[in-house]
Parts: structure tokens; C-alpha cells; sequence
């Protein structure tokens, strides 16, 4: 694979997860199907730098156990991604591909009730900002206490993390320029654009 593919960057990390917070996450040599889908925030030193990830499961969720026998995490995250034709790139000679961005992350994970309340609000801060009128877990009053019961949160100090970035940076201005006009997805296409700044500066 192309190493352009490999170059980011610890705001490129941020702004992915923060875009595309739903992860797959895994106990390593569990099950397939132990695999669940959960959204995650993360939590960044002085620097950017991703150092964790913040979150929350159902306490019936089979990670429970194996985190608890086994506190080692896999997160996998998916970014923006699509199918670009010849069409896309103005070129009916070109070879389609497939465009995207995703995330490795290996963790060891500690699950504390006592993180419970401050993961969910933390996410649901997130995911409200900027609506007209911001939904508060306090408005589900006594309700609150029963759900918070039926979950626990859990942070993950991240112990290695590898990205792939395959944004068009292996093509040339011609192809780059028609991918940037011409795309339909605006989200791929602003992060094709993003991965090749500084070629169209």
C-alpha cells in the first residue's frame, strides 16, 4: 500500500473519532460475535495526542466478562469511505477504487462503575451540541437512575494505534482536481481534501 496512505496526523486521529464515534470493539481471540458496535470518545493530552477512549456498555454485553478476565480491547473505527468510479475521476481509462479512513487501536481497558454517569453524559454532551434546545439526561428524572443501572462505563488507555488514510493522495492534480469538483459524498470529499492540502495550496 501506498505509505501516503500512512501519514497523519494527531488532529487527522480527533477529527475521525469525533466524526465517526461508533466503533467495533473486540476481546482479542474471543468470539466474533462477542464483536459489538460502540460509540466512544476520546481523551487527548497537551499535545493532541490520543491517549484513551471513554465509553459505555450494558452490563449484560459479553465484553463485561471478558474485559474483566482479560482487559485488553481492540477498537476499530471507519471514517469516511465510498466506491469512486472512472466517472468520479473524469477518466474512463482510470481503474475504479475504493476510498476511506480507519483506525486500529489496541487499549487495556478498566471498567468502573463509578465512570458510568460521567461516560454517558460526556457522550451525549457530544452528540447534542449544537441542536437549538441540548437534551440533558436530567430530563429523564427518576427513569435516569434505572438505565444507569442496566450499563457501566469504562475507559481504555490506548496502547498502540494505526491508521489508514487511503484519501486519493496517489493521484495526480488532474484526477485529484475532476474527484474534488465532481464527488457526491461531501463527507469523503472534504476529507479528500483535507489529505491533500497541501497539493492544492
Amino acid at each position: 500500500m501506498d505509505p501516503r496512505f500512512h501519514q497523519y496526523g494527531a488532529e487527522d486521529v480527533s477529527r475521525l473519532i469525533a466524526q465517526f464515534p461508533l466503533a467495533w470493539v473486540l476481546s482479542p481471540g474471543a468470539p466474533a460475535a462477542t464483536a459489538s458496535l460502540l460509540p466512544m470518545l476520546g481523551t487527548y493530552d497537551d499535545d493532541g495526542m490520543l491517549t484513551g477512549l471513554v465509553g459505555h456498555m450494558a452490563r449484560s454485553n459479553p465484553l463485561c466478562t471478558l474485559f474483566a478476565a482479560a482487559p485488553t480491547a481492540h477498537f476499530l473505527f471507519t471514517g469516511p469511505q465510498g466506491y469512486v468510479s472512472p466517472e468520479h475521476a473524469g477518466k474512463r481509462n482510470w481503474g475504479p477504487t475504493w476510498n476511506y479512513a480507519a483506525l486500529r487501536i489496541e487499549a487495556e481497558v478498566r471498567i468502573d462503575e463509578s465512570l458510568t454517569a460521567q461516560a454517558l453524559d460526556r457522550l451525549v454532551t457530544a452528540c447534542e451540541q449544537g441542536r437549538v434546545q441540548p437534551w440533558t439526561s436530567s430530563e429523564l428524572q427518576e427513569r435516569y437512575t434505572g438505565m444507569l443501572g442496566a450499563i457501566i462505563g469504562f475507559e481504555a488507555r490506548v496502547t498502540a494505534l494505526d491508521g489508514t488514510f487511503k484519501l486519493a493522495q496517489d493521484e495526480n492534480a488532474e484526477v485529484l482536481d475532476h474527484l474534488l469538483e465532481t464527488y457526491p459524498d461531501a463527507a469523503l470529499r472534504a476529507w479528500m481534501e483535507r489529505m491533500n492540502g497541501s497539493r492544492l495550496a
